[in-house]
């Protein structure tokens, strides 16, 4: 075990004459600049391979779109993808929520894109997942990149929720983890597609995608369902119950949300 865990903690210049010389494409970190790699190839006996396939999904799992990235996932390459998907103001939602927002800010900053399309309809937010990771002496990031941010600038994406003790406590109001739930899925599925030709591969994974946006429906179906039951049975229990008995004056100060706006507006890109 000791052997293996030395292996691994090998870096890609400690070459020994027994272990392989491939040269693995390491992943860059998040909150990292990276330009377009240029990548050279020795022979042309095995075919060229996609970087990876970017998603847009609604904060309830919903897909809205998807695309294949031939070299990077670079700030540049997401941009021009966000604008296909939504060429004008009304179509844009009020947040879009990437792992790399903070790059992809900068380089909306740097092209003049942000002043030209973004600035007054959207921002762009970290996912909860990765803004623990990333640099806390970014300070473009935790201002105007923070996904849960306690000082009311971004009313729609804390609200105030009781405990089972009715003690009020911060919680997120969407799901910002929609797009690395859907890849976790289609993970599964990683060893087939890998196989495929593009032809083949965007059949599949228009196939995919179409049963997961099935599925998430039939889920807020049936949780609608239990819902509408349960407000029945509680407006049946409070029939039986004498007038005024039982009121709580209580208020809670907090911040106001429409969830069906938030979920009407919030993007996650992955």
């Amino acid at each position: 075990m000791l052997g293996i865990q030395r292996v691994i903690r090998r870096t890609e210049h400690e070459r020994l004459p027994w272990l392989s010389n491939i040269v693995r494409r390491v992943q860059p970190l998040h909150d990292v600049d990276n330009a377009e790699p240029q990548t050279t190839r020795d022979n042309f006996f095995t075919a060229a391979r996609f970087y990876c396939v970017e998603t847009i999904c609604a904060p309830c799992g919903v897909v809205i779109a998807w695309t294949k990235f031939a070299k990077s996932e670079s700030p540049t390459n997401i941009l021009n993808f966000l604008e296909r998907v939504f060429p004008t103001a009304e179509l844009r939602p009020n947040y879009i929520c990437i792992d790399k927002a903070c790059a992809v800010l900068r380089t909306a900053y740097a092209n003049g894109s942000w002043d030209r399309i973004w600035k007054h309809t959207t921002r762009f937010i970290v996912d909860s997942y990765h803004y623990i990771n990333h640099r806390t002496t970014d300070y473009l990031c935790r201002t105007m990149c923070n996904p849960a941010p306690l000082n009311g600038s971004a009313p729609n994406l804390v609200v105030v929720e009781l405990d089972n003790n009715n003690n009020p406590h911060y919680k997120r109001a969407f799901n910002t983890q929609a797009c690395e739930q859907l890849n976790a899925w289609i993970g599964g599925f990683q060893t087939v597609l890998n196989k495929m030709t593009p032809t083949n591969f965007d059949w599949y994974m228009h196939s995919l995608i179409f049963l997961h946006t099935e599925r998430v429906i039939l889920k807020q179906q049936e949780r609608r369902g239990g819902m509408q039951d349960d407000e029945d049975n509680n407006e049946s229990e409070g029939e039986d119950k004498d007038e005024g008995e039982g009121e709580d004056d209580t208020e809670y100060e907090g911040f106001e949300v429409d969830r069906d706006e938030v979920d009407d507006n919030i993007d996650v890109v992955e």
